[in-house]
């Protein structure tokens, strides 16, 4: 697990949280009686024979489209047996927000503010950390834009029955 030893040798302050199992970010946020906004969930993408990390809140999605755009690329999302690979000293699934410890570029959603305090899967089921966005933007220098999106709701459908 490199992220705590990591941002130990980094002088950061930050705090380690040791949580219920929790394999999506909405749970680690119900773990943590946190917002879903306040956990910062990292997805895995792929696209013109590179992969990214997307770091967005917990309670939002990429909008695939919009990061294809802004990255001249066609991206999709990795897929397990991907993520497994390049996090190979991780659990199982978990992707953590320093893609640059990976040698990979990070991208930052907007709507995660620097003075945030932001929680994050550390590459363990059972552990966060807990840190300020700012610094965490310091040592990763993420390409920031806005691409996350709410996601969908089911849309009700309506029959010539239902009044």
């Amino acid at each position: 697990m490199r992220v705590p030893q990591f941002l130990t040798d980094q002088q950061v302050v930050f705090e380690t949280v040791p949580h219920a199992p929790s394999y999506t970010a909405q749970k680690l946020a119900k773990h943590l009686r946190v917002s879903g906004r306040q956990v910062a969930k990292s997805v895995l993408l792929f696209g013109a024979d590179r992969y990214y990390v997307a770091v967005l809140p917990a309670a939002l999605r990429v909008d695939l489209a919009v990061v294809s755009e802004r990255l001249s690329v066609t991206v999709r999302l990795a897929g397990e047996h991907e993520v497994v690979r390049l996090f190979s000293d991780c659990e199982w699934g978990a992707v953590t927000p320093f893609g640059h410890l990976y040698g990979l570029t990070t991208l930052l959603d907007t709507s995660i503010a620097s003075d945030t305090v932001i929680a994050f899967e550390a590459g363990r089921h059972v552990e966060a950390i807990r840190m300020i966005c700012r610094d965490f933007e310091r040592l990763e220098r993420p390409v920031r834009f806005s691409f996350a999106r709410p996601y969908e709701s089911p849309k009700r459908s309506r029959n010539r029955f239902s009044r």
